[in-house]
Formats: structure tokens, sequence, C-alpha cells
């Protein structure tokens, strides 16, 4: 569903009840995220790359960068609510890592690179998922509440199409 807002120009994520349908759908968006990302840059200069993609927002560069930032987090919270009970997730400051000098100084094509990696493992290690491990939970302390694997696993199903709606939408606006 796009939307009218820059911030949220596919809408902000829903969760939904397991299915297996879902989570093939989810699983394979995952999978070609990556690949999503390099379209949406492709043929992008530095002009491009360092302009924010809305008023006050991250700018293309950003944007990459915190893709593989948050899906590193991401990756790890999957782990260790695999491996320990109810563990702590860390949490992080999202804008204070997308300003520092890796995210603005380094070419976008290392975190396309590890974006690349990083999904193939993450998708394989979630098709493995039985149903009961997507019922694990871990304690998110930002939300203050315990998170199943599965809500856990919708926001990110969400979020890098959210990040590719906001470099597709600025190219359109752009015209570029």
């Amino acid at each position: 569903m796009m939307t009218t807002d820059p911030k949220y120009p596919i809408g902000k994520y829903e969760l939904k009840p397991y299915s297996d349908a879902t989570k093939k759908e989810w699983i394979n968006a995952l999978r070609h995220l990556p690949t999503d990302v390099e379209m949406a840059v492709l043929n992008l200069d530095q002009v491009h790359l360092e302009t924010p993609y809305r008023e006050g927002g991250w700018t293309v560069q950003q944007l990459v960068h915190h893709i593989a930032d948050s899906h590193m987090n991401a990756f790890a919270r999957f782990k260790l609510g695999l491996t320990e009970e109810v563990p702590t997730i860390k949490a992080y400051d999202e804008n204070k890592w997308v300003s520092m000098a890796d995210a603005l100084e380094t070419p976008i094509n290392y975190s396309m690179t590890f974006l690349h990696a990083l999904h193939e493992r993450w998708a394989n290690l979630l098709a493995s998922l039985t149903e009961e491990q997507w019922q694990r939970k871990i304690f998110h302390p930002g939300r203050n509440a315990e998170v199943s694997l599965w809500d856990l696993f919708a926001v990110y199903a969400w979020h890098g199409k959210h990040h590719v709606a906001h470099i597709t939408t600025l190219r359109a606006n752009k015209g570029w």
C-alpha cells in the first residue's frame, strides 16, 4: 500500500498471524531485498546519494548503510532468541549510527555486499524454523515487552521494503 506520507511511503508495518504462506512471502522478500536495494540505487551518483529522501530525513547513502546496520542487529536478535530464553536485546540509537563516519564516508557497495551475504544466511536460518520456534520470545527494551520472533520478523519483512520505497519515491519525485 503506497501512501502520500514521505516518512512511511508503504504505510506502517502490520502484524499478521503466523501462516506458511506469509512466512514464505516474507522470507522471499528478505532474500531478495539486497537486489531490490541495488536496483533502487542503480546509476545514482554521489550527489544523488547525498540527497535526503525527505526534508529532515537521511540521505540515500545513510539509508543503505542503515539497512545493513539494522539487519545485522536483527540477525543477532534472532540468533539470541533461538539460543537463549527470552534474552533482552540491545537497543541502539539508529540516528547516531547513521551519523558516524562509516555511514557518511564509506561507499555503499560495502553495505550492499554485506547485505547479500547476511540476507542469504538470515533467509536460510528463518526458512529452517519450526512454527514453535517462531513463537520464541525476546525482550525488547524499546517496547518494554516480550516479542515473539514471528512478530519481530513482521517488522523486518516491512523494514527493507520501507527504505527501498524511500529511495524509489525520491527517484520518482526528482525524475532520476
